[in-house]
């Protein structure tokens, strides 16, 4: 067994869910996404009662209050499930193609690239729209991951897990830092973006949903199709090739893929790191490694902890608000924490 895949133990028999199962499971995470998106509807930062939102979503009256729950509350939700889904789908690519558990867009520095592809659009070329910059976290998303390959390659032992997250960990320090000191160079310019670097589902500005949608959808339709071939590829590349799987171009998806989610969720709402870490770990202990469940579960599920963390971001301080990406950040800290220290056991 090789290093990087013995750096996960296999869940025991008892924690994994029987194939029937799978499919409850899919659909009480469909049910937890719809609660948790209603729950995102009708509380907020602000006092509005539940009956004023009823009113507003099925009879609005054009009041101040029906423009708050359906031109605020509503495209915040959808939007945050939308790059849920995004990130948690990416998350799992990551560590499917890495095969190691500790691989997210986040820690490998994929986000962190998006980010500063953005940034310097926004200093340099004055791209202060999504329409404008889309492109440049898409390309900073790209480059990114292939930086952090290539100089993970250049050691003896390859690409191994480690050092895969190690560089990613460096190069996205690096880049958030570049990012960082952008926003302080040209601060005018990144008054309007200052949420966004947060990572921040509030005041996102019109047509966001409409701008990364298609990336999305196209990323999540190469991923779902990849799960047999990524299944495949687990057994090694020996096993991969000897079943007819290109490998090549499995992983050149994969990444192409990885690519279309980050950049897009990242120029929707900021780098939000830690989602497409913890929803694949937990799920593999449910699913085991099977890539088509695993892919399934996260796309439903990823959602679930970024809305609701955006929806707890609004109460703890209220009236102020949480963004997203520090409660994300609050709660996947002492997940990475655990992942690490079981990973130094797996002798990584």
């Amino acid at each position: 067994m090789s290093a990087a895949a013995s750096a996960v133990k296999a869940p025991p028999a008892a924690a994994l869910l029987r194939p029937r199962a799978r499919w409850g499971a899919l659909l009480a995470g469909i049910l937890l996404l719809a609660g948790v998106g209603l729950l995102s509807v009708f509380i907020g930062s602000g006092e509005i009662s539940a009956r004023t939102v009823w009113q507003a979503l099925l009879a609005p009256a054009g009041t101040i209050d029906d423009a708050t729950i359906r031109d605020v509350r509503v495209p915040r939700t959808v939007l945050g499930v939308v790059v849920g889904a995004a990130l948690g789908l990416a998350g799992a690519l990551a560590q499917a193609i890495t095969r190691n558990p500790l691989a997210d867009p986040g820690i490998l520095g994929v986000n962190a690239g998006a980010g500063l592809a953005i940034a310097l659009a926004v200093a340099f070329l004055h791209l202060t729209t999504i329409d404008g910059y889309l492109w440049f976290g898409l390309l900073g998303a790209l480059a990114t991951a292939v930086l952090v390959h290539a100089v993970a390659a250049r050691s003896p032992s390859g690409p191994t897990p480690l050092r895969l997250t190690m560089v990613g960990v460096a190069i996205g320090a690096v880049f958030l830092g570049m990012s960082r000191t952008l926003a302080l160079l040209h601060p005018r310019t990144f008054e309007q973006m200052r949420y966004w670097g947060a990572g921040s589902l509030a005041d996102r500005p019109a047509g966001t949903l409409r701008a990364v949608l298609p990336f999305v959808v196209a990323g999540a339709v190469i991923a779902l199709v990849s799960g047999r071939a990524l299944n495949a590829l687990a057994m090694g590349e020996e096993v991969a090739r000897s079943l007819g799987v290109r490998i090549v171009l499995v992983r050149t998806l994969s990444i192409s893929a990885i690519t279309l989610l980050c950049g897009a969720a990242t120029a929707a709402v900021g780098p939000i790191s830690f989602v497409g870490l913890m929803i694949p770990h937990a799920v593999r202990f449910l699913t085991g490694p099977d890539q088509r469940w695993l892919l399934a579960l996260s796309l439903v599920l990823a959602p679930v902890l970024l809305v609701s963390a955006d929806l707890l971001g609004r109460i703890v301080v209220r009236p102020a608000e949480l963004q997203a990406g520090v409660m994300t950040a609050f709660l996947g800290a002492p997940v990475l924490i655990h992942l690490v220290r079981r990973s130094r056991r797996g002798a990584l």
